[in-house]
């Protein structure tokens, strides 16, 4: 390498997902998150209009253009979230052993007694079943019930608030996956071009394929988002996996229905189940929660967001802490940067060339340290067993030649996902004409999406690579490509790995 060589600029790798909301909707606010690191914007479709979205979509689309970078936008369906009623005075303190009732009806007639948005709970609770509200801090009991209420205990007291969550660990309901509400957010997010729709509340495979072909009827080329947060989503987890395009760990929730104490290890198989199935994961929820109002995270947020990237995570998520924090770019940069130091060891060790005296104990010929993760079992959907194959190849190569850029050609982003789940350690730059698979890739983990023509003339293809990475600082001549493409294979289809010389 030459000594002399300027360093290329900082390549992060894993994706920042960042949810919009009254701290950070403004367009000049938007565009310094997009600087900041954002690769994909969330839209809580909980909260605001259908007419405030669509602006927020506006404003980020304008960005998008205005900086030349793809940028995706996820729509977050509500789902079947349980709420309490309304009450007296907005609040009331719970004390550990006193009895409250769950009665039927839009309102209580009085103290002790609450009502929820599901009309059905009276019916579907039952002796001896768990309670929860405020995120999981009260606890109670069903210790009695009749036609027309459920009489709890409490077992663990504190405030509960108006319009709180209400969640339910181990109780099977009835309620629609899809809600009226959500079909409206849905219908909307299909006609106005939205890159990822993410279902909340999954419980089995069938759900997500009902939202599926709900948006490709409507013409939708948007990924749906399995959100695993109930424990029935974790009963039927490889085959919710197979389903959906991508996997959200919704650890607010998540860690309400289960056990608290087996979240990691939960947030490990969901991320390894993802692996398996070549799917993006994004973990999310209380991420760098103190950075609401701290303008420093806490160290075991810190190392919490580095595990997850170490676990296998293609992107970490922002909530609260940009929607309606107090320093929503300085939380985006902070992420970048827990990311980018994790991953420059994470690299270093895995792709760490052995010294002669080492390669000479271990019998090698100076191949690179290989798997940190799991190997996938099985092919992304609609990608070809060839072209998975000359990925695999190519990848290996291009460790090899200390390539510089690898270079996947697509038109769908099939082949970036395959290549991105590899975790390769030589950056991967993802050349698409469809503006839609740009926005895409945008949430794959170590793909920078690049507007070109993915298929025809490869000299022209290389000549717009070549051009744009000495451009951006990252090619210099005499640095080695790795391009992988098509030849007369079908569409869509790769069946060459090109080196190139710049």
């Amino acid at each position: 390498m030459n000594p002399t060589r300027p360093a290329p600029p900082e390549i992060v790798r894993t994706k920042v997902v960042a949810t919009l909301g009254p701290a950070s909707h403004g367009e000049e606010a938007i565009r310094g998150l997009v600087e900041a690191g954002v690769d994909v914007f969330r839209l809580n479709m909980a909260h605001g209009s259908i007419d405030e979205h669509a602006e927020s979509l506006a404003r980020i689309r304008r960005v998008s253009e205005a900086l030349a970078r793809p940028i995706g936008v996820l729509a977050d369906l509500a789902g079947p979230k349980i709420r309490l009623g309304e009450l007296p005075g907005g609040a009331t303190d719970l004390a550990e052993g006193e009895h409250v009732s769950f009665v039927r009806g839009t309102e209580a007639h009085g103290p002790g007694e609450f009502t929820v948005t599901y009309e059905p709970l009276v019916d579907e609770l039952s002796l001896g079943d768990s309670v929860m509200l405020a995120d999981g801090t009260i606890s109670l009991v069903v210790v009695e019930r009749n036609a027309q209420q459920v009489r709890c205990r409490v077992i663990q007291g504190g405030t509960v608030r108006s319009r709180q969550g209400v969640n339910l660990p181990g109780v099977r309901l009835s309620v629609a996956a899809i809600s009226a509400a959500d079909w409206q957010h849905a219908e909307w997010a299909a006609s106005a071009g939205i890159d990822f729709v993410s279902l909340s509340f999954v419980r089995s495979a069938l759900e997500v394929k009902l939202l599926k072909e709900l948006l490709r009827t409507r013409g939708s080329l948007a990924r749906v988002v399995a959100k695993i947060e109930k424990r029935e989503a974790i009963e039927n987890l490889d085959t919710i996996v197979e389903a959906a395009d991508a996997v959200m760990v919704a650890r607010g929730d998540l860690g309400v229905e289960t056990d608290v104490a087996s979240m990691p290890m939960v947030q490990k198989r969901i991320i390894r189940a993802c692996q398996r199935y070549q799917k993006p994961v994004i973990v999310a929820t209380q991420m760098l929660d103190s950075m609401h109002h701290a303008r420093r995270p806490t160290r075991a947020e810190a190392t919490d967001v580095a595990n997850a990237i170490l676990d296998g995570a293609d992107a970490c998520m922002l909530s609260g802490e940009t929607a309606i924090g107090e320093h929503p770019r300085l939380v985006v940069e902070m992420m970048r940067r827990i990311a980018s130091e994790t991953e420059k060891q994470y690299l270093a060790d895995r792709w760490r060339y052995m010294d002669g005296r080492f390669m000479a104990e271990r019998g090698s010929a100076g191949v690179p340290v290989q798997e940190f993760l799991p190997a996938p079992e099985f092919l992304v959907d609609g990608l070809h067993p060839i072209t998975q194959a000359v990925v695999d190849g190519a990848s290996r190569i291009a460790g090899e030649i200390d390539a510089k850029l690898f270079v996947v050609a697509s038109r769908s982003g099939l082949t970036a996902i395959a290549r991105s789940k590899r975790r390769g350690a030589v950056p991967t730059v993802g050349v698409s004409d469809n503006p839609a698979t740009l926005r895409q890739m945008s949430l794959y983990w170590g793909v920078t999406p690049l507007a070109g023509a993915a298929a025809g003339d490869t000299a022209t293809l290389l000549e717009h690579v070549c051009s744009w990475g000495i451009g951006q600082g990252r090619l210099q001549p005499g640095d080695r490509i790795l391009l992988v493409a098509g030849s007369g294979f079908g569409t869509g289809g790769h069946n060459m790995a090109l080196v190139h010389e710049v």
